[in-house]
């Protein structure tokens, strides 16, 4: 019964997202936190990506029954290969339940967000109402990546508030750009084009249904560039001293992870290069966390 319920969250893409925040807080204070406050932020973290992705679900379960009516999910990319994907919608996991499980996690990161910053409670009331309104632009507009975006960014600005009580609105800003870049490239549109035929049969309004893949594979890459570039002014934020070994490590993880799988999608425009782009820059948070980890340890004092 489990695996349901984690399925219904998609475990393992929420687990690889929480490292995003991780990041965003560790670049922005240049040190760990205090214990309490990381093991609270760890898991108001899991909780909030827990109850969004359900959330996800949960609100698109009938367009996801439409989807899938007489066939299962398109199995795509690996990070969320499972047959268990979608578990509403293939009447293995009846509605209230996974109600009940988004409930009970998303009331985890209230009390969670109160106890970090009060300030993070408007983010973490925010986070369900985009969602919503994201889900229900799905046979609207293809602006919903743009909401997508939005979203995503929720998750590291908390972080970061968390952590910096006043940060400057400027750098946060920079990174909420960088983000929303990642997620349009790297996530929203691959995602979307592994779904297309799918999404047709349903009359979705996507990037690549609306546009086509020529326009859906150069906007792909453009945000991919966007996001590499952004990358490298996110020193500029940090305490610790990022310089040019940062930068060039920060651009071969952009190069290996976004720029690589992205051209590749460009170039062919096959189903399967918007899948394995999808699951290269699922890795992109987790591969600066590590990064960013390497350099406040480096620039930690010695223990007399």
């Amino acid at each position: 019964m489990l695996r349901k319920f984690l399925a219904l969250s998609r475990s393992t893409h929420g687990v690889l997202d929480i490292a995003m925040p991780g990041f965003a807080a560790l670049l922005w204070l240049g040190h760990f936190p205090s214990w309490p406050v990381l093991a609270v932020a760890l898991v108001t973290a899991l909780a909030g990506y827990t109850a969004l992705y359900a959330l996800n679900d949960i609100i698109g379960v009938k367009v996801d029954r439409e989807k899938f009516a007489g066939a299962g999910p398109n199995p795509g990319y690996s990070v969320e290969a499972s047959d268990l994907r979608y578990p509403i919608a293939q009447g293995k996991l009846s509605l209230g339940g996974g109600i009940a499980w988004f409930v009970g996690w998303y009331l985890v990161a209230l009390a969670g967000a109160w106890w970090l910053n009060p300030w993070l409670v408007p983010l973490v009331l925010a986070a369900p109402v985009l969602e919503t309104v994201y889900c229900l632009m799905f046979k609207v507009s293809w602006w919903r990546v743009l909401v997508s975006g939005c979203v995503k960014a929720l998750g590291p600005v908390a972080a970061v508030l968390a952590v910096v009580p006043q940060p400057s609105p400027a750098w946060l800003a920079l990174m909420v750009a960088w983000l929303i870049a990642w997620e349009i490239g790297g996530q929203n549109i691959p995602a979307d084009w592994n779904d297309v035929e799918e999404d047709r049969r349903v009359g979705a309004r996507t990037i690549p249904l609306v546009f086509g893949p020529r326009v859906a594979g150069s906007v792909v890459l453009v945000a991919l560039m966007a996001t590499v570039a952004l990358s490298l002014a996110l020193p500029v934020m940090s305490p610790l001293a990022l310089g040019w070994p940062y930068r060039v490590a920060t651009l071969v993880i952009g190069v290996v992870l976004l720029l690589m799988p992205g051209l590749a999608l460009y170039r062919s425009h096959e189903g399967r290069r918007a899948a394995r782009l999808f699951d290269r820059a699922s890795l992109y948070p987790l591969a600066q966390l590590a990064l960013i980890l390497v350099f406040v340890f480096i620039g930690q004092p010695a223990t007399p």
